[in-house]
């Protein structure tokens, strides 16, 4: 796979992030990974020394005096990448990282590229493609969310399920491949019925993996929020009362906000980004003003969800009403907040939520928040459980699963008009392909090259 060569250096990288701090860990692996240390660490010869073990001491390049480190020593094949590693702990000055870089690459190293260490880890069948591809969420990873659904996937619960439709697949495919060998004797190894069934269930299966990715990219990339409404409606409130924080500039004056303004708050892991927007009137003397209604409506077609605040004393229903029929043009979900609630009249609320069941906050005094909070977490996960076992994240995996399953829908077709064993060993050899193409077993140089690229040097 790829230029064999291209694997039998030995690569180098600063694993940890470039700059002033405690300690910085470089890292190196391939073959001459300990010779390499040998030359720079004189304390003991760690060929000698069993794996995963630490040793203390300093780095010397020639008479030179580097630094006291910390050697975490792993042989193959236990080891990350399977290869020999070394990870260097030193202290923490970009200058003695550097000089310590500069001595390994003089004795034979070359830097390493981004994800390379991960990637060698695939190629050694440390880690299948969707194992590594799971590293990379892990190290982007920015809420508990995200962080456990790239670690549940690190631990192969994507690959198990894909691992085990795939040994059903190879099993009744040799019964198809027997039953052809055997054709003149017209024998049946493979039970038809059995197989309907086990397919039935595999799409099932992948159905549900499908479905989980929505949740998936909700979790990876957030929901964007668009909180728009009529000039002095009480957006740039709610948005300081929501981050609890005075981000945006309020007063009476209408068209107080000219711009956008965007924020990120958490709500039980998941990230919402919070687009303040301009307030939406038809018609105004002040072209900045009219600037920002215009980006208003740019980020409303951007909008995951749309957050329409409207002030509980001055909007109507027929107004709510037209303004509602054209937010359902737009594809976002959307939620009605009536503001102002601690001073409207109770007969004008009732008479509003029998029509459109919106939230009743104050911003001002902080009511109702949690409730909105709560609306827009359901709204964003579509009561779906973070807990859930597998939940894609990656658009790539889902795009393989969509091919999945048409490819697992011919072979029940196939099936069920009892079509010849050749015709059915070829839809059960496309349906590998795709299985092959998730997973790495059957993939392209170049798009293993752009997967790893995605990833920081030193991972």
């Amino acid at each position: 796979m790829g230029d064999q060569l291209l694997w039998e250096d030995t690569i180098v990288a600063l694993a940890t992030p470039p700059g002033i701090s405690a300690i910085g860990v470089i890292r190196i692996s391939g073959k001459k990974a300990i010779d390499i240390m040998n030359q720079l660490y004189h304390a003991k010869d760690l060929h000698t020394q069993a794996t995963h073990t630490l040793h203390v001491g300093f780095l010397r390049d020639n008479n030179i005096k580097l630094d006291e480190v910390v050697i975490s020593l792993f042989k193959n094949p236990g080891s990350y990448t399977g290869e020999d590693i070394i990870e260097i702990s030193c202290h923490g000055s970009s200058f003695i990282q550097q000089q310590v870089i500069k001595a390994i690459l003089e004795r034979g190293a070359r830097m390493a590229k981004p994800g390379e260490f991960t990637q060698r880890a695939f190629l050694n069948g440390k880690l299948d493609l969707t194992q590594a591809e799971a590293v990379g969420d892990l190290i982007a990873s920015n809420t508990a969310a995200s962080r456990n659904a790239a670690i549940n996937n690190i631990r192969g619960g994507f690959s198990d399920i894909l691992k085990e439709l795939r040994e059903q697949l190879i099993q009744f495919s040799s019964l198809i491949e027997l039953e052809l060998d055997f054709s003149e004797e017209d024998v049946e190894f493979a039970d038809r019925s059995k197989f309907i069934a086990m397919i039935k269930s595999a799409q099932k299966v992948v159905n549900q993996l499908s479905a989980s990715f929505e949740l998936g990219n909700v979790i990876k990339n957030g929901v964007n929020v668009a909180i728009i409404g009529k000039p002095n409606a009480g957006k740039s409130t709610l948005l300081n009362t929501l981050l609890n924080d005075d981000r945006a500039i309020v007063s009476d004056i209408a068209g107080t906000t000219r711009d956008t303004i965007e924020e990120i708050l958490n709500i039980n892991g998941i990230l919402f980004r919070l687009i303040d927007t301009a307030g939406i009137r038809e018609h105004s003397n002040d072209s900045i003003e009219n600037m920002g209604v215009l980006k208003s409506y740019e980020k409303i077609k951007q909008a995951d969800i749309i957050v329409y605040v409207f002030d509980v004393l001055t909007n109507t229903s027929d107004e709510l009403e037209k303004i509602l029929s054209e937010l359902k043009k737009e594809n976002a979900k959307i939620i009605l907040v009536g503001n102002k609630s601690d001073a409207g009249d109770v007969k004008t609320w009732h008479s509003l939520f029998q029509l459109f069941s919106p939230v009743y906050i104050s911003a001002k005094n902080n009511t109702g928040i949690e409730e909105l909070k709560t609306t827009l977490f359901d709204l964003a996960v579509s009561h779906k459980s973070l807990s859930e076992n597998v939940i894609i994240t990656n658009a790539r995996h889902y795009e393989y699963l969509h091919h999945l399953d048409g490819s697992l829908s011919e072979i029940l077709s196939g099936l069920e008009k009892n079509i010849s064993g050749d015709l059915l060993s070829t839809d059960i050899n496309r349906c590998l392909l795709y299985l092959g193409e998730l997973t790495g077993q059957i993939t392209n140089e170049d798009r293993l090259d752009y997967i790893f690229s995605k990833f920081c040097i030193g991972k």
